[in-house]
């Protein structure tokens, strides 16, 4: 007890430390247990899910061998299939589109999509994907963590961190299916979960989510003997060729020694209420470092997981190795007896008659050599042995070979190697087709990690984005070149959060070719209406060419009409009546009114242009030409400059639909 004598107070008080101390304890009270039910979960998973892990790390050492010996050749079915599956679904990118899910959300949906593909070059989107199919196609499903937030209000940086988790060191609950479920309601979801970590202490210190008075002394370095981190470390060292030592010395290691830390996520009880809470334990998890509680039990957890070959009601589906690890192995053996036979056949066995030759360094070759025996010359003879059926030997290499590009729809042509056999082109290109069939599943597949991971990309900003305060600022590059747009909460958070639209790159292009086909041989009969819309039908045209709204609007300027229009939703998304003029197109506010807001100002609004329309039809000379110049007040014929502009003016509720007074 650190107590001293204060002589002002005239009483024994606690000193600074002590006082800290009992602060930290405090803080730690709400999570008492919390140590020990982490590490009965950890066990548990560890039972479930340790074989699984030992069986994925010799796949590893399968997939790049590099301690093999020497004398042998090693198969790459395994690696070409991966390979080929993971260029494919990585060039194809995903594309994500934010859509409002009430009226009004459009912009807010609009400015979502653009800060999304904004911080893709911040978040290193580019490598993370690539990590996180290689996962997936290697191991099942691939996971990443997107709950870190960078918040640097002074420099207005606003950004989420994602990371990929490595499979061969995380453990989940046993009876989960996927990390948030498999429905809306979150059903069969992960009670807990984690993986194993190395952590600096400055890194601890910097953490706002580790306790502030860490005993360090009591803090150990090193695992125990049941650490996924220092297995799969060693079998990745392995198949690389180095050597791994698991007696490691970090407490030399100064300000870069590491120690071995527990990240567990699972429920625990708060003041009376179940919470989501993410907790790091040290000391094989006996040593409660830091708690965060992420939210309320019902929330999602902010992990993101990607099956490749989904199978219902279970974690794990079916992985890459899993359909070719067999086919490798067996392959390799095949190789390197073929290799033996090769040999054998290069040297041959040879039995001779040891009583006509007297020396055995007589039978060693030689170029015109000759060699005394004693009597008849045949004293020497090639050793008959069995005869391989080279045949059958090749129907079972390529039987091999052909089953794992079938269980993976990876034939050589989409290996980019010639094919085999020669087939006609119409052939190949069935082939062709039926492969992008099944790999368009494996794109819809993984658009719902995806989607998963734009919804929590939103997410992060909806907690970490403050009004009034945060401001972000994006760069957007137009047909006018890069413009610059700061976004402030009301900008990026709407009332119902939006929903999100995934589409594949290679797949939306082959619908955009078809599209495109069909609306241009519809428009050009169309057209031939003189009442048809044809800047509707060009900007229609130029969307399905790919051109971006900026560059449309740089072919296509907007009329006044449309400028005048989309100002006026503005007012009307605000509930502000504005007044309808005689010499407006009509059709055109009419396109135009149907993005805002349905307030009865909107509605009122509305009926007024379509009374508008249906007086313009049976007075036609009381309305002017449409052809107006940009910014010019319109003067009707025969009348002063002076005149007024006619108005038509919005009927009242009771004569809406009884006729209209100009």
């Amino acid at each position: 007890m650190a107590d001293k004598y204060d002589p002002i107070q005239d009483k024994m008080v606690l000193d600074d430390k002590e006082i800290a101390k009992r602060a930290d304890e405090l803080v730690k009270d709400p999570y008492k247990e919390l140590d020990k039910q982490c590490a009965a979960e950890w066990k548990l998973c560890w039972d479930h899910q340790h074989s699984r892990k030992e069986e994925q790390l010799l796949r590893i050492k399968l997939y790049n061998n590099q301690r093999r010996d020497k004398d042998t050749a090693g198969d790459t079915t395994m690696f070409d299939i991966h390979q080929t599956l993971l260029a494919s679904l990585y060039v194809d990118q995903l594309a994500s589109t934010f859509v409002g899910r009430e009226e009004g959300d459009d912009e807010v949906a609009e400015n979502l999509t653009k800060m999304l593909e904004y911080d893709y070059d911040g978040m290193m989107k580019e490598v993370i994907d690539f990590d996180w199919i290689w996962d997936t196609l290697f191991f099942g499903r691939g996971l990443v963590d997107l709950r870190e937030f960078i918040r640097d209000t002074k420099n207005k940086i606003f950004l989420p961190v994602p990371e990929v988790i490595d499979p061969t060191t995380f453990l989940r609950d046993p009876r989960g299916v996927a990390i948030n479920g498999n429905n809306a309601t979150g059903k069969n979801s992960c009670r807990m979960f984690g993986r194993e970590i190395r952590m600096t202490k400055a890194s601890m210190e910097d953490n706002p989510n580790f306790f502030s008075n860490i005993n360090w002394k009591d803090l150990k370095f090193g695992s125990s003997t049941e650490s996924l981190m220092d297995d799969a470390a060693q079998a990745r060292a392995n198949a690389q060729g180095y050597q791994f030592d698991k007696r490691k010395m970090e407490e030399k290691l100064g300000a870069n020694a590491e120690y071995d830390v527990t990240e567990w996520n699972t429920h625990f009880e708060v003041d009376g209420e179940l919470k989501k809470v993410r907790c790091w334990l040290g000391n094989q998890r006996k040593f409660l470092l830091g708690v965060k509680v992420e939210g309320d039990y019902t929330k999602r957890w902010g992990v993101i997981d990607r099956p490749m070959y989904p199978t219902s009601h279970d974690w794990d589906g079916v992985s890459v190795p899993d359909l070719t690890e067999d086919k490798q192995r067996h392959r390799a053996v095949a190789q390197n007896l073929g290799m033996k036979a090769m040999t054998a056949d290069l040297y041959p066995n040879y039995i001779y008659d040891q009583n006509k030759i007297k020396n055995r360094a007589d039978l060693k070759f030689g170029f015109n050599k000759f060699i005394p025996v004693d009597g008849d010359p045949t004293a020497i003879l090639p050793m008959r042995k069995y005869a391989p059926n080279l045949a059958l030997y090749n129907f079972i290499y390529e039987s091999l070979q052909l089953s794992a590009e079938k269980a993976t729809a990876t034939p050589d042509i989409q290996q980019g190697m010639q094919s085999q056999k020669d087939r006609p082109l119409g052939e190949t290109n069935i082939i062709a087709a039926r492969v992008d069939t099944r790999y368009s599943l494996s794109a819809r597949i993984f658009g719902w990690s995806e989607k998963a991971f734009c919804n929590q990309w939103y997410q992060s900003y909806k907690d970490n984005f403050t009004a009034n305060i945060d401001e972000k600022i994006i760069r957007i590059a137009g047909a006018f070149g890069d413009a610059w747009r700061p976004l402030d909460r009301d900008g990026i958070i709407a009332n119902i959060d939006p929903d999100v639209k995934v589409e594949s790159r290679v797949l939306s292009r082959q619908k955009q070719l078809e599209e495109r086909q069909s609306a241009l041989s519809y428009i050009t009969l169309v057209l031939a209406d003189p009442t048809a819309n044809r800047r509707y039908a060009y900007r229609k045209l130029g969307k399905l060419h790919g051109w971006t709204k900026d560059e449309l609007d740089r072919l296509l300027p907007p009329t006044i009409d449309e400028r005048q229009a989309d100002d006026e939703n503005e007012l009307l998304n605000e509930n502000k009546p504005v007044q309808v003029f005689a010499e407006q197109d009509h059709n055109v506010h009419l396109e135009m009114h149907s993005k805002a807001k349905l307030t009865p100002a909107t509605m009122n609004h509305i009926e007024t242009h379509k009374k508008a329309l249906s007086v313009k039809r049976t007075n036609p000379q009381a309305f002017p030409a449409p052809e107006v110049q940009a910014g010019a007040a319109y003067t009707p014929p025969g009348s002063s400059p002076a005149q007024p502009t006619p108005t038509i003016r919005p009927p009242s509720p009771a004569q809406a639909g009884m006729g209209m007074a100009q």
